[in-house]
């Protein structure tokens, strides 16, 4: 593992931190500023969508100026100036500002780190490397659950998020001095998104990358903290304690798929079986009654481990891309998971909030966000079952 990527790894550790942290602010966010669960899925969703905002430009300056300026910049900018928003928060669009400006800071770090994968290394490692980092990425899901729990009861959530915000600063700072940009390659000028989007495989691959991040962005980034707490009447730390065994089962899920294509020699194929065990299961939350927190957080816990596809059909989609087109090429497919994931917080949070404004009860509210993830697991599973397979 060289510098810069062990570097760009931990700027992961922040992007995986911050799109997941709010689920476990939802008790002192509300006590502190009013901030309601569909304002606050809102916000989440502002984080995806700024996110995905920034892909297309990302992905050329990669191309154009390379990984180190991209990265360190938007880093420091967005995550330092993003969490500093954040501790200063008095009112509940602050949160939705700040979200989005982290959502911005975040959007560059790990296809800066595919891009050097994809230039420096051989095409038959680029699946398991990439998995190493969205893996190593992931342990911020840990770190954003019990953790913060602890940390915010400890010293308030504004110190704590204030300390992340000098923390973002300073890898922001590190990434400017250690990484190091790929050698230029000659650049087609008639190279577009156009041009990814005539390649046959990609109207099969990006449904997938689409829907395939939903849920466990979903449950992991806004729905852990209101649905044990309303549905199970759970404490802040047994949702600390859930979320914890959640971000566990992400780390396990990244890192597995790697060596499991390798065994079978397919990457579609071990896609589509997580993703279709993650659908079956978001229907099981639907069909068996609430009344065991047990038996809920398995469940749960499975869907984010069969759902963490991401690096896998990353690197499916990456087997089709001529090599002038790399960088715009996985910020393309990026752009689809994340504006998936930003669009499904807002419309989960409006569904939530009409169902219960309705008279309907807080379990209803969930069945109908779950069957919504089931139904789009589905669709996007049908649409990726005709695309070719292909490994390095």
């Amino acid at each position: 593992m060289r510098k810069d990527l062990a570097l760009l790894g931990l700027a992961y550790v922040l992007s995986q931190f911050y799109r997941s942290f709010l689920s476990v602010l939802t008790v002192p966010l509300q006590d502190d500023l009013g901030a309601a669960p569909d304002q606050l899925a809102a916000a989440s969703g502002f984080w995806f969508l700024a996110f995905a905002a920034l892909q297309i430009p990302v992905g050329v300056a990669l191309d154009r100026i390379g990984p180190r300026r991209t990265s360190g910049w938007l880093l420091l900018i967005g995550g330092g100036g993003g969490a500093a928003l954040f501790a200063f928060a008095t009112q509940p669009w602050h949160i939705s500002a700040a979200m989005a400006l982290l959502g911005v800071g975040c959007s560059p770090v790990l296809m800066a780190a595919y891009y050097i994968l994809a230039r420096d290394f051989p095409a038959a490692r680029f699946s398991t490397l990439a998995g190493l980092i969205l893996g190593i990425g992931t342990s911020g899901s840990i770190f954003s659950s019990l953790p913060m729990v602890w940390a915010a009861e400890a010293i308030g959530w504004r110190a704590a998020v204030g300390a992340l915000a000098a923390i973002s600063a300073g890898v922001a700072l590190g990434l400017l001095a250690v990484v190091r940009d790929p050698g230029r390659v000659q650049v087609d000028s008639h190279g577009s998104l156009l041009d990814l989007l005539k390649i046959p495989a990609m109207w099969g691959i990006l449904p997938l990358m689409f829907v395939s991040y939903m849920p466990s962005g979903g449950i992991r980034g806004v729905w852990t903290g209101p649905y044990f707490a309303e549905v199970h009447g759970a404490s802040q730390q047994v949702i600390g304690t859930v979320a914890l065994v959640f971000g566990v089962a992400m780390i396990v899920g990244t890192l597995g798929y790697g060596p499991v294509e390798r065994i079978f020699g397919t990457r579609k194929w071990v896609a589509l079986a997580g993703n279709a065990l993650a659908m079956l299961l978001c229907f099981a939350v639907v069909v068996l009654p609430p009344d065991d927190l047990i038996r809920s957080a398995a469940i749960l816990t499975g869907i984010c481990l069969f759902t963490c596809t991401y690096a896998l059909i990353i690197s499916h989609g990456r087997a089709f891309f001529p090599p002038h087109l790399i960088g715009r090429g996985v910020t393309l497919m990026n752009l689809c998971g994340m504006v998936g994931v930003g669009l499904s917080q807002m419309f989960t949070g409006r569904l939530h909030e009409r169902i219960v404004t309705g008279g309907g009860s807080f379990a209803q509210a969930y069945d109908a966000i779950f069957l919504f993830y089931g139904l789009a697991l589905a669709v996007g599973l049908a649409l990726y079952a005709r695309a070719p397979d292909r490994t390095d």
